[in-house]
């Protein structure tokens, strides 16, 4: 059950204690070789799923494979053809990186005569080597989270699950965590599937992208098909000084502009920049408003999720808080 796909999911559904559907009839298809971004705010689904596709859930409903092999009465099977780095952190800050690589070799049944080597070679290519004998309480985020790359990628998966890999970090431990997952991937050919909430990384990494909320897949393409549901055009970011309300009245029914965004700083897609910019800024200047900040850009996947939900992401986290928590601690517990 290949056919070049390396990851497929039919029908799939996570019920907890029969109320909360975290994962809501999902259904798709990751390529051999793909990256492929599950894109949603906290409580999308996106780590039930994943962790589903892991082994580590069963699910309620549905069915899913990865390489060919089911993940409830194969699970062995698939626990031997992936590397999966979770959200949290997974390694031991009483321990050495070395030792910490060490336990791992020898759950991951690597033999004794070839763990060295495994170990130095994994920790060289995360730029480790110099920081193999430190503990790792002394160790950065983003080096933490390299470590676990390591532990990882040690046996060659087929199939490399990172679930928020770069949460947390700065931008340039997230750039650096990102080169050593590329560079793996261009010389191994491994199929690379990670959940994230930053919208620029899906933008930035994936092929493709499939977009959830509350359980459910709303959108999936490639980062360029999905931004032409927006449209085109360009999209106009406005903070005013005073009532975002007045601002949109005075950009009611202005032709060409459509609002997105009525929280202030007010987003709108102009269809036309160049006449677009100069309509929006008078009708403003003329009722009054006073306006601080003015950015122009091209669409991003944050608009494609504003465009289909209603909300930013940062609203539909909000909105799902408590019901993302709730999810966590039945996660934790084994539910």
């Amino acid at each position: 059950m290949r056919d070049g796909v390396c990851v497929r999911v039919r029908s799939l559904v996570k019920v907890y204690a029969g109320t909360v559907r975290a994962v809501d009839g999902v259904s798709t298809e990751v390529l051999d070789g793909e990256i492929r971004a599950f894109l949603g705010p906290n409580g999308a689904g996106k780590t039930t799923l994943m962790r589903v596709l892991t082994t580590q859930l069963k699910p309620t409903a549905g069915d899913a494979w990865v390489m060919g092999y089911h993940v409830v009465l194969e699970a062995a099977k698939v626990r031997g053809v992936i590397g999966y780095v979770p959200q949290e952190f997974s390694v031991w800050n009483d321990l050495t990186g070395y030792e910490n690589l060490l336990i791992y070799a020898k759950l991951y049944g690597v033999p004794s005569d070839e763990r060295r080597r495994v170990i130095e070679e994994a920790l060289e290519f995360m730029g480790l080597s110099e920081a193999a004998n430190r503990l790792v309480r002394t160790y950065s985020g983003g080096m933490i989270r390299r470590l676990e790359l390591a532990a990882a990628l040690m046996v060659r998966p087929k199939v490399l699950f990172l679930d928020e890999p770069t949460i947390g970090l700065d931008p340039r431990a997230r750039s650096l965590v990102w080169s050593r997952v590329l560079e793996y991937r261009e010389e191994y050919g491994t199929t690379v599937v990670f959940n994230t909430h930053y919208m620029d990384e899906a933008e930035r990494y994936a092929e493709r992208v499939t977009v959830m909320n509350r359980g459910r897949v709303i959108a999936e393409g490639s980062p360029g098909e999905l931004m032409k549901l927006v449209g085109e055009g360009v999209v106009l970011q406005i903070r005013v000084n005073g009532d975002a309300h007045a601002a949109l009245n005075a950009l009611s029914g202005l032709e060409g502009v459509v609002v997105v965004s009525s929280e202030n700083p007010l987003k709108v897609k102009l269809a036309d920049a160049q006449q677009g910019i100069a309509r929006v800024l008078g009708a403003l200047l003329a009722r009054g408003v006073g306006v601080e900040e003015v950015v122009v850009r091209n669409p991003s996947l944050e608009d494609v999720f504003l465009k289909l939900t209603g909300m930013t992401i940062e609203e539909a986290e909000a909105l799902g808080y408590r019901e993302a928590a709730w999810v966590r601690r039945a996660i934790r517990r084994g539910g």
